[in-house]
């Protein structure tokens, strides 16, 4: 024993962090970000959500000053003193961070400048901070894959290359290898999208779909093809990457529409031709035409509301735009009579297009307002429409249909298509000014005045007789006022049901005015056999300061919303016991005696009695 306690211990310290070190030069530690749900997240919630670059830039600012003074990585005080990330830097994986917020700070400062349309020295400058968003993802693929595990290596890498994609679309020098990179990004994602959990695959499925259009646009570029307009409408979607080309898209689209425009030469409408001088306005006829078709040409696939509403919107304002170029030929026209009535029958056929599509769009807000109107509550969540809010949606197709009517009826000599188109929209008239009266009928309905309601449903029952009874003096053929009308059939057969409807709710209405009226001897009865002039046995309400000396709650029941029951406020009313009022009526009929003997006389001396 004594020899082993004598000899010498071995140097079990040293070659246990000898043997931690090589150990950790063969598995180092491996760092862990999901890179795409980081980025997505930090975007989302700090501005990109409604495309606001400058919120975004501003927030990886703050990012990275604190995530500098958290690694106590600062750059000096006074004088800056650079400090570079390197290998042998990340010991931590804010490190990681603070590379990735940098090229985040570097993009969303590119992406403020282009949406605010750059002019050449700003379009430098954001080339510029492309290139320098470039570099850090790059030097973030580069630390991933020595620092981070294998997916963070991946997804850092289809990051790098994104924005290296990215900077080459937006130079316009070397589209191939633009596509290439998008196709990088592309095939890395689509494999990452098939493990991990749904939101994951979700992030990953987004991330397809917006790298897409950009390598579609970059092959068409290659290859030469004409753009076909409805496959570039597709590519107008929401997000900070489809932000990156829409000023491209435009620009193609407005190429392909001053060619196609080249060989339009006048405008169509209701058997007459207009021709069309202007090629502004020719852009703006054919851009509207060709929405219009999108609008009306997929029979196979129906378009969704929402899409048709915007797509409506994008219409409009063709037409407007289309207007004011005529408008302003016509204030150039100068005194060329021919030319100012060929203007001026241009503008009237492209106000009437334009207020027809209105009343086209504001019959899709009713088919949308009458799918909800006949919901319930408990359908997803939904709120049901009102009655009324359909009676101003008719009101408003009541005020379209009269406009329009006015103005193609304006004209002094009007061929058969004219009298025609007019005579039809004065029946749909008829028809809104029905079905405006039933709701109007339905909202009373709705507060329990029956005795309105059935007069309403009436008179409406009454307008849908009428407007069918002069339907069936019409010729019957299919209405020619555009491509997507109802056919007389269809109007008949809606004018039908509503005639039906009306007779049904008004006897419904009849029915139960009668039962209410049958009830209300008996509701009225008892409510004064309930009557009682004695104490009410209600409880009445106690607060905390009059049950100070029993144990009861103030506080009222958990799944009540009633108030603490503390002290009243105001306090109430107290009697309070008046002056006494007294009315001395005596005091003008008492005699007083004279006491003027009791008074003290004043005493004179001699002088004074002589001189007074």
């Amino acid at each position: 024993m004594s020899k082993l306690a004598n000899q010498p211990a071995p140097p079990s310290s040293d070659m246990d962090v000898d043997s931690a070190a090589a150990v950790e030069e063969k598995n180092p530690v491996r760092f862990s970000i999901n890179v795409l749900e980081l980025m997505r997240e930090a975007q989302m919630q700090h501005g990109l959500r409604h495309g606001d670059y400058t919120r975004y830039r501003r927030y990886c600012t703050a990012r990275l000053r604190r995530l500098y003074k958290s690694l106590k990585f600062l750059h000096g005080r006074g004088k800056y003193t650079r400090r570079n990330i390197t290998e042998s830097t990340v010991t931590d994986v804010r490190f990681l961070h603070v590379v990735f917020y940098t090229a985040e700070r570097a993009w969303s400062h590119a992406m403020e400048k282009k949406t605010a349309g750059p002019n050449a020295p700003q379009r430098i400058y954001m080339l510029g901070r492309f290139r320098k968003a470039v570099k850090w993802a790059a030097l973030f693929s580069q630390l991933c894959s020595i620092k981070g595990d294998s997916r963070t290596s991946l997804e850092a890498e289809a990051y790098a290359s994104y924005m290296k994609g990215t900077l080459l679309f937006e130079q316009e020098k070397n589209i191939e290898a633009a596509m290439l990179n998008f196709k990088n990004t592309r095939t890395v994602y689509e494999e990452l999208g098939k493990y991990g959990s749904i939101e994951n695959q979700l992030l990953c499925r987004q991330r397809i779909e917006e790298v897409e259009p950009m390598i579609g646009f970059c092959s068409r570029k290659l290859g030469g093809s004409a753009l076909q307009e409805h496959d570039l409408l597709d590519m107008e979607k929401e997000g900070p990457a489809y932000d990156l080309f829409k000023a491209k898209i435009e620009a193609v689209l407005s190429e392909t529409r001053s060619q196609q425009a080249a060989s339009m030469t006048e405008f169509n409408w209701l058997g007459r031709r207009f021709p069309i001088t202007s090629a502004k306005t020719r852009v703006s006829i054919l851009k509207a035409q060709q929405l219009e078709k999108d609008l009306n040409g997929a029979a196979t696939e129906p378009i969704p509301a929402d899409k048709k509403l915007a797509i409506f919107d994008k219409l409009f304002s063709a037409y407007h735009e289309a207007r004011s170029c005529i408008r302003n030929d016509l204030a150039s026209a100068g005194n060329a009579e021919n030319i100012r009535d060929e203007l001026n029958g241009l503008d009237k056929a492209v106000s009437a297009v334009l207020g027809l599509r209105t009343i086209e769009r504001n019959q899709l807000l009713v088919t949308i307002a009458k799918s909800k109107f006949a919901k319930h509550w408990d359908e997803k969540n939904e709120k049901i429409t009102k009655p009324e809010e359909l009676v101003r949606l008719y009101d408003l197709l009541i005020q379209n249909t009269t406009d329009l009517t006015d103005l193609v009826s304006s004209g002094r000599d009007k061929n058969e298509e004219e009298n025609a188109f007019v005579r039809e929209y004065e029946l749909k008239d008829l028809a809104f000014r029905a079905e405006r009266c039933f709701y109007l009928a339905k909202s009373y309905s709705s507060v329990s005045k029956r005795a309105e309601a059935y007069a309403l449903f009436s008179y409406a029952h009454s307008l849908a007789d009428s407007a069918l009874q002069e339907l069936a003096n019409s010729p019957h053929k299919v209405l020619q006022s555009n491509s997507n009308a109802l056919t007389l059939q269809t109007l008949i057969q809606d004018l039908e049901a509503l005639s039906f409807n009306c007779r049904s709710n008004s006897c419904i209405e009849h029915a139960t005015g009668i039962m209410e009226d049958e009830s209300a001897p008996e509701r009225l009865s008892k409510g004064v056999s309930t009557i009682s002039l004695g104490d009410d046995k209600r409880k009445d309400t106690k607060y905390l300061l009059d049950i100070l000396g029993s144990y009861e709650s103030a506080l009222g029941e958990q799944s009540a919303k009633a108030p603490c029951r503390i002290s009243q406020f105001p306090p109430p009313f107290q009697s309070v016991p008046c002056n006494p009022i007294v009315l001395d009526m005596a005091y003008n009929t008492i005699e007083f005696p004279n006491l003027e003997n009791r008074m003290k006389k004043e005493k004179k001396g001699l002088l004074r009695r002589f001189w007074g």
